[in-house]
């Protein structure tokens, strides 16, 4: 990856800095940046500090106080608080760059007028294209940033070996390679939580490699089921989980000794149900942590994002202070970084927030590493411009054009009717529902049923141009016209999803992301009506994220105008072969049922 403008580069460590914060916070130097009159936001204390002053000298804190008069010298910049908060830099727990469809720089730099300071990042989607090859690429480019961006090495690649086929794979070796890299922060998600409970060997080592360099191990357990798999898996070492949406899913966990995370996604609304466990319950909110999981960017650009999760958060009954110790110190000290990130404190970098309004949370100021890099919802400083390599791109490899016929799903022999089983999507949620439905059959052929909500969906293989595909039906979509939509973004494996009513439009669909290399497209009655270019390993845009939200509202209303009435639906759509979320997923071996994690058929009495 080469960049075309300088690099912030990674900040100063403490010890290197810390003779001048001293002397500053003595009065024996002058401070780079003052701010006066503010209240401070004590994560530790729980407190708001009114007049209170804050002197910044090579990027970190270096006085919190109630006077900052004897920092500021001739080229001192001072900043005017005029009684507004000052709050941490937001931190976000556990998110997934490329499900933005931007880069790791344009993710940042729309993130960061919404008061985001520091990201915490698994990317495993692109390490399931491109392998360890492409984490370095996404690590390297975060080392160029003005804010913080942690990388969690990628744990499960393939997410379930033996129910889908990866681009690319990752082992333990991979693991303990990359826990040298400096950004890396810990393992991703372990998604293998069947693999955990029973003990694997794999599964295992690499949990092993992680604590034996002494970092977090993510978690990722998205079963119901809080007996003995729970347990098992807790014993397997994950310190954390996002993937529950019950509150007795965030008061298992915490009691576990893990963190939960709750998230707020573009389709993923889990806060509301699991922040009841605090205001509710009473648990201590010590071991809460907000995050985002998966958030594409007209949600970025149109509603923000750690900021639109606390808002959220508070409007849920969440008391302000504590939201926001959720989205800072929290998240520092589970990582082991409450020295460097999540407060307003002496020593630690230089990221905070000037807001107005606690529970409503406009951005007005952000500072990062002790410059001010937004204000009034713009960046006061540009990021660096970068530009992924060859092999990052022409990822969509098909072995030919694909026609209506190879979506077709054959009849037992003489059947006028069958009884099929079908993915149903979960309105606002990552779990899918396992459905039956009697279908129609026409010339040996099993239709779908419109007015049932049933349509076709296609897992198309895309990394090694094998020819593969795989049929099944889905239901939740509501689509009321003939249409299709595609996208090489397809959790985690990233083949290729198209769902139809249309078996002529899912091959034009698919044909046109083959055509351009990877996206987003909406087809309806042979028209293209949306398109959304994706580059970057089939995941992500080479375009400014302005312009990509601009493209996925389109996508969004195009989709409304097939008669998809779902909040977010792309989202729900792209996740419909992540086969380690029950109950049923279509991948590119075929239909997948999760609660057993083995494959299963799509027509029921066909085994």
């Amino acid at each position: 990856m080469s960049t075309m403008t300088a690099q912030a580069g990674l900040p100063k460590a403490w010890h290197e800095v810390a003779p001048q914060l001293i002397d500053v916070a003595a009065g024996r130097l002058n401070a780079d940046l003052v701010i006066r009159n503010g209240r401070w936001v004590n994560v530790y204390s729980g407190e708001i500090i009114p007049g209170t002053d804050i002197a910044i000298h090579s990027g970190r804190f270096a006085l919190v106080g109630p006077d900052a008069s004897h920092t500021i010298g001739p080229s001192t910049r001072v900043v005017d608080a005029a009684g507004r908060l000052l709050v941490p830099g937001l931190c976000d727990g556990h998110m997934h760059v490329e499900s933005g469809m931007l880069t790791v720089t344009e993710f940042a730099r729309a993130v960061t007028p919404h008061g985001t300071t520091s990201m915490f990042v698994d990317p495993h989607e692109i390490a399931n294209v491109l392998g360890l090859a492409g984490v370095r690429l996404m690590h390297d480019e975060a080392m160029g940033l003005p804010i913080n961006v942690w990388v969690q090495m990628p744990s499960c690649v393939p997410s379930a070996p033996g129910l889908e086929n990866a681009g690319a794979a990752i082992d333990h070796t991979d693991v303990a390679e990359a826990m040298h890299w400096p950004l890396i922060i810990g393992l991703g998600e372990m998604m293998n939580y069947p693999g955990v409970a029973a003990g694997s060997a794999a599964m295992l080592s690499e949990i092993a490699a992680t604590q034996a360099a002494g970092k977090t191990v993510g978690g990722h357990y998205a079963s119901r089921d809080l007996g003995l798999p729970f347990h098992a898996y807790v014993a397997g070492g994950p310190a954390d989980d996002h993937e529950g949406t019950r509150m007795e899913d965030a008061i298992a966990r915490v009691r576990q000794g893990m963190r939960a995370m709750l998230r707020l996604g573009s389709a993923w609304y889990d806060v509301a149900a699991q922040v009841k466990a605090v205001t509710e319950k009473g648990i201590d909110a010590r071991n809460f942590i907000l995050c985002t999981d998966d958030s594409h960017a007209l949600t970025l650009i149109r509603d923000g994002h750690m900021d639109r999760v606390v808002r959220h958060a508070i409007a849920e009954g969440l008391a302000p202070v504590t939201a926001i110790q959720m989205a800072t110190l929290n998240t520092a000290q589970h990582f082991g970084l409450d020295r460097e990130i999540g407060s307003i404190a002496p020593g630690r970098m230089a990221d905070l927030i000037l807001t107005s309004d606690l529970a409503q949370l406009p951005i007005e100021t952000v500072i990062a590493r002790g410059r001010i890099i937004a204000e009034a919802g713009r960046l006061t400083q540009e990021m660096p411009t970068v530009t992924y390599p060859a092999s990052a791109r022409d990822t969509v490899r098909m072995a030919r054009p694909l026609t209506a016929a190879d979506f077709d799903i054959a009849a037992p022999s003489g059947a006028a009717r069958v009884r099929a089983r079908v993915i149903g999507v979960i309105e606002n949620q990552a779990p899918t529902r396992a459905l039956e439905c009697e279908l129609p059959v026409a010339g040996g052929l099993v239709g779908m049923d419109r007015a049932a909500d049933v349509c076709q969906i296609a897992v198309v293989e895309r990394h090694r141009a094998t020819g593969a595909i795989a049929n099944g039906f889905v239901s939740g979509f509501g689509y009321t016209i003939d249409c299709a939509v595609a996208s090489t973004v397809a959790h985690d494996s990233h083949h290729m999803i198209v769902v139809g009513t249309n078996k002529d439009d899912m091959a034009r669909a698919a044909n046109r992301l083959r055509e351009v290399g990877g996206g987003i497209v909406v087809y309806a009655s042979g028209q293209e009506l949306a398109l959304i270019e994706l580059a970057i390993a089939g995941l992500m845009s080479t375009e400014r994220a302005e312009v990509v939200a601009d493209k996925i509202a389109r996508l969004v209303e195009d989709m409304r105008a097939c008669g998809c009435t779902l909040n977010n639906a792309y989202m729900q759509h792209s996740l419909l072969a992540l086969v380690v979320i029950p109950e049923l997923r279509m991948s590119d071996i075929g239909l997948v049922d999760v609660t057993r994690f083995a494959k299963t058929d799509v027509l029921i009495g066909t085994e």
